[in-house]
Formats: C-alpha cells, structure tokens, sequence
C-alpha cells in the first residue's frame, strides 16, 4: 500500500506558481526525502498533503484515503518547519499535551527513555518552553512524534537547529522506526542526511520534480559518489 500518493498537483499563491504538476508516491514502510532549495514548494507540499492549505488541483491520498478525510490522517504525527509550541507550557506538559492529542498511552517509563534517548533530562523538562534553546526546542518536537507511535512520520526539516550529536541520536530512532516498519516522509536541505536516510528520493525545482528515485541511483545517473553534486547537476541540467 502506498502510504502518500500525490497526482499532478498544481498549487498557485495569486499569480506565483507553487507547485506544477507534482507527482510523488511513499510506499509504507519506506523513508523518503524531499530536497530542494529555499521557496521550492517542499513545506507547501508538506502543508497540501496534510490538508493545511488547499491545492488547486490534483490528488492526494493517504493510505489509499483522499487527504481531505480526517481518518486519512489518524497515523501521521507531523513536525513543521519553524516548530514552535505553546511558551506558557512546560516542557513535560507539552510532551503529555500532545500524547493526548495523539491518543498515545505510553508509559511513563518509555516517556523517560525516549527523552533521554535524545537527552532531555528532566530538568529540561521542568523550564518553560519559552526559556528552550532552539535545539533544546526542536528535541521537544521530534520526541512527540517519536512517542506517538503513530504509523508515519512528516517531518519538515526535523534536523533544523539540532547539534551534531543531537543529529545521531534523532538519527538512532529514526532506524529503529524503520526496523518497526515505521513510514517516514521528509524535507531536508542537509543532502549528507538525506543520502544516509532516505530509500528514496525527490528533487523538487522551479515547482517541479526533477527527479523521483533512490539515492545511489542518482548518483550514478550524475557520475559521482556524492550527493550534493548530484543535486547540482540536476537542477542545473
């Protein structure tokens, strides 16, 4: 089953073409990454799968159900780009607020391991989330998806502001939810992430996909070993 399925969408904001005639498909059970530079549409189509923002035309289905029936997104847990929660709230307070939301009943003592996991420790957890650092912040976000246990993960940018060691233990459960058969759909602009974690592949250009594939079958289609050059060269060619 595919779990994202997107047909020739096309997304206008006035007279700016966003989107134009995008394609890409996310089997279950399978990471793939969206790339492309700033203002290329990634967070817009990120927004459109999850019925955040209208599309002007195209389809979009999730777990074979439109994107547009609240059923078809019980079993995604999502990160946006520039995560920001509630300042008022303490950290250990959004982490159970948002357990709730997700109708998760994770146990007090897989919470515990899942932050230390990523190293929040628990007086992290105490300080109000205003007083976070953006790292601090964006660690926050990504355990709430993590504890979700939801079927699929839509991660916009998820790495943004963590520091390398941040990075390798978010990257540790990343690959534990994929040994579980967990889904992951991701934007990223740090291609060393997307070629360590992706089976797959889209470059999204002048609102257009480039390029739908694996990793290494990209490389090879460009004549290097290495990702960024890669990407160059398509969105180039």
């Amino acid at each position: 089953m595919k779990a994202i399925e997107c047909k020739n969408i096309k997304k206008t904001f006035g007279s700016k073409r966003v989107l134009d005639g995008v394609d890409i498909a996310v089997n279950e059970g399978e990471f793939f990454g969206l790339v492309g530079m700033n203002g290329s549409g990634k967070s817009t189509m990120i927004k459109a799968i999850l019925d955040l923002t209208s599309i002007d035309s195209g389809q979009i289905r999730i777990f074979n159900r439109s994107h547009r029936q609240v059923s078809a997104r019980k079993n995604i847990a999502y990160l946006p780009d520039r995560f920001s929660p509630p300042p008022h709230l303490k950290g250990q307070d959004f982490i159970s607020y948002m357990l709730q939301l997700h109708g998760c009943k994770s146990t007090e003592e897989k919470t515990h391991e899942m932050l230390a996991a990523i190293e929040l420790d628990k007086s992290t957890m105490q300080e109000s989330v205003s007083k976070l650092s953006k790292g601090m912040t964006q660690k926050l976000g990504l355990a709430s998806c993590l504890l979700s246990g939801k079927s699929l993960l839509i991660l916009d940018e998820p790495m943004s502001g963590l520091d390398p060691k941040a990075r390798v233990l978010f990257k540790q459960q990343l690959h534990k939810i994929k040994k579980q058969g967990g889904s992951l759909f991701f934007s990223s602009h740090v291609l060393a992430d997307v070629d360590e974690l992706a089976d797959r592949i889209a470059v999204l250009h002048n609102c257009k996909i480039l390029y739908t594939g694996s990793t290494e079958e990209f490389k090879a289609a460009y004549e290097t070993d290495v990702l960024e050059d890669a990407y160059m060269k398509c969105i180039k060619k």
